[in-house]
């Protein structure tokens, strides 16, 4: 059998008839990436833009504080550098040692960046529990952190303030003064007022039962005999003589000068208030300079330059409003006035504070 070859359309000749023929041929479109021809190149930028952004996250970290308490905030040196000098902040009347200078030293123990503590110090004291209670919690920190620590005094910083400055312990020139500070008075004091006259003058007498006549010690409006008042002064007296004992106890501690020459503490173991230049030619302080000079003298202890750490202090939180409401709601009131506070007023509790009337100013941000 013949094969004819194929004729054109228009019925001419017909066509040579080719013994080759080409192979029927696939084209496959590759699809386009969604990234374009760079897309790898991209990918890679991106895994190193999100690594960098978690190293400068963890860098920076210290930068945020936890909600709901102590806010840190840039004081001075490096704007930019991880470890810190944290400045303590105690102003005001010190009434119980949990309040916000307990928690900046909280805020510090859980903060691995911190290299030294300047305790800043602007109170003229406080009670003797609350003093020796920040006084044990800023060595313990201290101690357990290995964090050198230097105190810088305020206009004040007498009595329980200045028990605090002794946590400095044996650090050398870690005291420092500024030029107008007043500071000194080492003593103890239980403040007494006897209403009892006044009282009588309105015919109201005190009629209080108790289970023993010691149980009224220091009450104001009992009208008491010579006799009994000189008892209770002498029980009294030994409460003051125990405090004041343990109170220079502190200062041995914190000034290695007094330790073996009593007769050089009791002379300035008398109450009295020292002039900066005052306290340090008796020893109390060892250098007269500011803040900055203070934050200076951390960094050089704690062995790092000038140039790589950061300087910071603590804002209190704003309350919220539930906690205002709250605090508001729970306080009970007599004619008027806070209950609690009337009765912390009437008291009797031993001070390391320079004052003649503590109990009013109970209400105190330490």
């Amino acid at each position: 059998m013949s094969t004819l070859p194929p004729s054109d359309s228009a019925g001419g000749s017909p066509q040579p008839y080719s013994q080759t023929t080409a192979a029927p041929q696939i084209v496959v479109q590759q699809q386009a990436s969604a990234l374009g021809r760079y897309g790898k190149f991209v990918l890679i930028l991106l895994g190193m833009s999100v690594m960098t952004i978690f190293g400068l996250t963890s860098a920076y970290q210290s930068y945020f504080s936890p909600p709901g308490g102590p806010q840190e905030k840039y004081h001075s040196l490096s704007k930019t550098a991880q470890e810190k000098i944290a400045i303590v902040e105690v102003v005001g009347t010190i009434m119980e040692g949990n309040g916000f200078v307990k928690e900046q030293l909280d805020r510090i123990r859980e903060d691995a960046d911190v290299v030294a503590i300047v305790l800043r110090v602007d109170s003229p004291g406080g009670t003797v529990t609350g003093s020796d209670y920040l006084y044990h919690h800023i060595r313990e920190l201290c101690e357990d952190r290995d964090l050198p620590m230097v105190v810088s005094m305020g206009s004040i910083c007498a009595s329980g303030g200045y028990y605090l400055a002794m946590a400095v312990g044996d650090e050398e020139d870690a005291i420092f003064a500024e030029p107008t500070t007043w500071t000194g008075s080492i003593g103890v004091v239980i403040p007494h007022y006897d209403f009892s006259g006044l009282l009588e003058g309105w015919d109201i007498k005190d009629d209080s039962i108790a289970s023993h006549k010691y149980k009224l010690m220091g009450s104001p409006t009992r009208s008491l005999n010579e006799e009994e008042r000189a008892e209770e002064r002498k029980l009294f007296q030994e409460l003051v003589n125990l405090s004041f004992e343990g109170f220079k106890d502190i200062v041995r501690s914190g000034r290695p000068k007094f330790r073996a020459d009593d007769a050089a503490l009791d002379a300035i173991a008398t109450g009295q208030i020292f002039t900066a230049k005052q306290a340090r030619n008796k020893g109390l302080v060892d250098k007269i300079g500011f803040i900055e000079d203070a934050v200076e003298r951390a960094v050089e202890l704690a062995g790092r330059d000038i140039e790589a750490v950061r300087c910071v202090n603590y804002d209190e939180p704003t309350p919220s409003l539930a906690s205002l409401l709250s605090v508001k709601s729970s306080q009970p009131s007599l004619l008027g006035a806070d209950l609690r506070s009337f009765l912390d007023m009437t008291a009797p509790r031993a001070y390391y504070l320079c004052t003649w009337l503590p109990s009013v100013l109970s209400n105190s941000r330490p």
